[in-house]
This record gives structure tokens, sequence and C-alpha cells, in this order.
């Protein structure tokens, strides 16, 4: 065969190849831009713990889509005292402890519907209370224990008073402690109790903590669900 004609050949078979190539690429191009440009809400849930009155900042991110980007809440609550913008912060300082569940949208310029994520966030009691030894009588006395833990990143100066509060109203001190709790304390056992005349006494609890530098209290109460008879002594 002539040299003349298999370089034809050869010249013909390459392009073939390389005319083949281009529009396997061409043919798969349009789904790759479509999978690069859709649009995808990257945050995890749940998101970030917190607590009462902490500063909160979270930035939304999203991948793809077309510029520029608008977010909103679509379903369900906000703790109160937080705000989502429009530009994807969400931001505030939560007044109450709790579990909240929200759905969270956002949608580009291109028309498109918008996209949904649904998200967790915990809001930690910054200073809880419980009890570790119920309260109840001994003889003469009304004695238990409590357990506070301090969930924030400070040191909580913390008042601990127990009251046993009589039908008359006239309370007696049966417990109380002034101290710094520490950031990251969880259960202190913190006992009470106190000789008693006879009679019935409901007994109150509550946990007082201040961070001065931050001008936040909080405030903790638990009490017993009925008054406890004591029936020893005078």
């Amino acid at each position: 065969m002539p040299q003349r004609i298999v370089a034809v050949l050869i010249l013909i078979s390459w392009w073939s190849a390389v005319r083949g190539a281009a529009a396997a690429q061409t043919a798969t191009q349009p789904l790759q831009d479509q999978s690069e440009s859709e649009l995808v809400i990257q945050n995890d849930s749940p998101l970030p713990d917190t607590y009462p009155h902490a500063n909160y900042e979270v930035l939304f991110h999203a991948r793809g889509g077309v510029p520029s980007l608008h977010w909103r809440v679509e379903k369900g609550d906000l703790p109160a005292g937080m705000k989502l913008d429009d530009h994807g912060l969400l931001h505030g300082q939560p007044e109450h402890a709790g579990e909240f569940h929200f759905t969270i949208a956002v949608r580009d310029s291109s028309h498109q519907p918008a996209v949904q994520k649904e998200f967790v966030l915990r809001v930690l009691a910054a200073l809880s209370l419980r009890w570790k030894q119920e309260a109840h009588v001994d003889g003469n006395r009304i004695d238990g224990s409590a357990a506070v833990s301090n969930a924030t990143p400070d040191d909580i100066d913390l008042t601990f008073i127990v009251l046993a509060v009589p039908a008359n109203g006239r309370a007696v001190a049966i417990g109380y402690q002034h101290f710094p709790l520490k950031h990251g304390t969880v259960d202190m056992e913190l006992p009470f109790g106190e000789t008693l005349p006879r009679g019935g006494y409901v007994v109150h609890v509550d946990a007082i903590g201040e961070v001065p530098p931050r001008n936040v209290i909080y405030r903790e109460r638990m009490q017993t669900p009925s008054a406890l008879q004591v029936n020893v002594g005078p």
C-alpha cells in the first residue's frame, strides 16, 4: 500500500478519535455543570451548643447556586433572643434553655425553588440544680442534699439557700453556702439539714449564680411537692 494512502488512513483514524472524545466530553459537560452549580447547604446539624444569655453566632454556608444568596427560617422557631439575617448569620443571646428544631431555607438569584435543611440547636441550662438526696425527715430533723452544675465557660458566684417553710410562712434556713462554682463543674453535692420543731414544712431550694463581668444572673429552684411532717420534738 502506498505510503500516502497509509498516512491518510492514519490521519482519518486520528481525526475520528478526536471527534469522538470531544463529543463525549460535550455530552457529559452539562451534567457536570449542573452538579457543580446545584445549591447545597453545607452546615452540619446539630449546631454548636450554647446556654442562656451567652453571645452566639453561626454563619450558614452554601455551595453552588447563583449569587447572591438569601436565607430565612422556613419552619419552626429559633430560641427567643436570636434571629437569622438575610445573609445567613444566626446570632443573639438565647433567653431560655431547651432543644430547638427549625428548618433553614436558602435561595439564589436563579429563581429556582429554595433549598431547605433541618437543624437542631441545644441551649443547655447554664446553672442546673437537682436533688442528690431528696429532702426527708429524720427524727426531729429535715436533711437532704442537692447537686449543682455549671455548663458555662465562666466561673459563677453561687449562693445556695435552703428554707423550710411551715404553714405560718415563717421560713427557717436549713442550708446556706456561698462560693465560686467553677466552670465545667458537674453534680457538686451540697448537703443541708437542721433540727426543727414539730410541724409540716415545705422545703425550698434556691441556687442563684452571678457572673459580674457579664452582668448576668442565673437562678434555679426546686421544692418538695408537699409538706414534710416532723413529729418528734417540742
